[in-house]
C-alpha cells in the first residue's frame, strides 16, 4: 500500500487503474484531463492518441485521434467539456468535441514559426507549443513552449490578441514554457521548467511574481478549490500541493511514492488525482490514480 501526502491531502495509490483493453498499450502518457462526467482523457503517444476511461472503475470507454497527432503534449478540458490538444511536432493547438470532432485549429500545421528573425523579434505562434488553458472569460492562453519562449493570448474564437516573453532567466523571460494555467484570481501561471520556477502574470502579460527555490523542473498544473497541484519533473520527481500564494501545503517525491516520470496531472469530482507518466515502458509509461482518503 502506497500512501502519499498529509493532512487534508492524503491519497492512496490505486495500482489497478486503468483497465487497458486486451492487446492494447498506452504510449508515452503525456497529459491527462477529466471532464464534467468524470471521464478521464489520456493524451498519449501510442496508436490510440486520446484514450478515455471511467474515473471510478478504470473501465475503457472509447478512443479517438488515431493517426491524427505527431507528438501528443498538452490537454485541457473546458467547462463545456470541449477538449483542447497541443501537438508539439505538428505545431498546432486544436479544439474538439468530447467525441473528437475538430472545432478549431490554431497555428499553421506542420510549420514551425521562426524562433527569432533578423530584427530580433521572437516567436509568432507556434514553434513546438506545449500547453493551453482557458480564462473564466473563455480566452485561450498558450505556452509556446520548447522553441519560441512565448505566451500567446487568443480570443475564444481563435484571434491572436497578445504575445509576451523572450528567452532568459529574468522576470518575464523563459527557458522552457512547459505548461500554463489560469488560477481563480485570473492570473496566468507558467511552468518555466528549465528555470526551475513558476512565473505569475496578469492576463496582459504583466509580471507579478515568481515562485522559485522550492521546485525542480515544474511541468504541469491542476487547480481545484483554490489549491494548486504541481508536477515536478526534476530530481527528486514528485507532486507539490500549493496554496494560491505558492506556499507548499504538502508534497510527495521519489519512486517510493508511486511515480517515476510525471508529466501531467488532473483530478475528478471526488478529489482523486490522475498522473500521466512519460518514462520507460516498464516503469513509467503509464497512468497513475491517487485515491483521496
Amino acid at each position: 500500500m502506497t500512501i502519499v501526502g498529509d493532512g487534508d491531502f492524503r491519497y492512496e495509490l490505486d495500482e489497478t487503474w486503468p483497465n487497458i483493453p486486451e492487446g492494447w498499450e498506452l504510449g508515452l502518457c503525456s497529459d491527462v484531463a477529466v471532464d464534467s462526467r468524470d471521464r478521464v482523457f489520456v493524451f498519449n503517444r501510442g496508436i490510440h492518441s486520446v484514450a478515455i476511461f471511467d474515473a471510478a472503475s478504470g473501465d475503457f470507454l472509447t478512443s479517438w485521434g488515431e493517426g491524427k497527432f505527431k507528438q501528443a503534449h498538452g490537454i485541457f478540458i473546458g467547462p463545456d467539456d470541449s477538449v483542447y490538444l497541443t501537438d508539439l511536432q505538428a505545431h498546432v493547438i486544436t479544439k474538439h468535441t468530447p467525441q473528437g470532432e475538430l472545432l478549431m485549429e490554431l497555428g499553421r500545421r506542420d510549420f514551425a514559426s521562426i524562433t527569432v528573425d533578423t530584427l530580433g523579434n521572437y516567436g509568432a505562434p507556434f514553434n513546438q507549443p506545449s500547453g493551453v488553458a482557458l480564462s473564466a472569460e473563455g480566452k485561450l492562453f498558450c505556452s509556446d513552449g520548447y522553441a519560441n519562449f512565448k505566451v500567446h493570448r487568443f480570443s475564444a474564437d481563435g484571434e491572436l490578441e497578445l504575445s509576451w516573453g523572450i528567452p532568459g532567466t529574468g522576470p518575464g523571460e523563459f527557458a522552457l514554457l512547459h505548461n500554463v494555467v489560469v488560477d481563480p484570481r485570473g492570473r496566468v501561471l507558467i511552468a518555466d521548467r528549465e528555470n526551475h520556477r513558476v512565473q505569475v502574470f496578469d492576463q496582459d502579460g504583466g509580471f507579478i511574481e515568481e515562485w522559485a527555490d522550492e521546485f525542480r523542473q515544474p511541468g504541469d498544473f491542476y487547480i481545484k478549490d483554490d489549491v494548486i497541484f504541481l508536477v515536478e519533473q526534476g530530481l527528486p520527481i514528485g507532486i507539490s500541493v500549493l496554496d494560491l500564494d505558492g506556499k507548499i501545503i504538502t508534497r510527495w517525491r521519489g519512486p517510493d511514492n508511486g511515480i517515476v516520470a510525471p508529466h501531467g496531472i488532473w483530478g475528478d469530482s471526488k478529489g482523486n488525482l490522475f498522473v500521466a507518466e512519460i518514462g520507460d515502458p516498464e516503469t513509467g509509461q503509464r497512468m497513475r490514480k491517487y485515491v483521496k482518503i
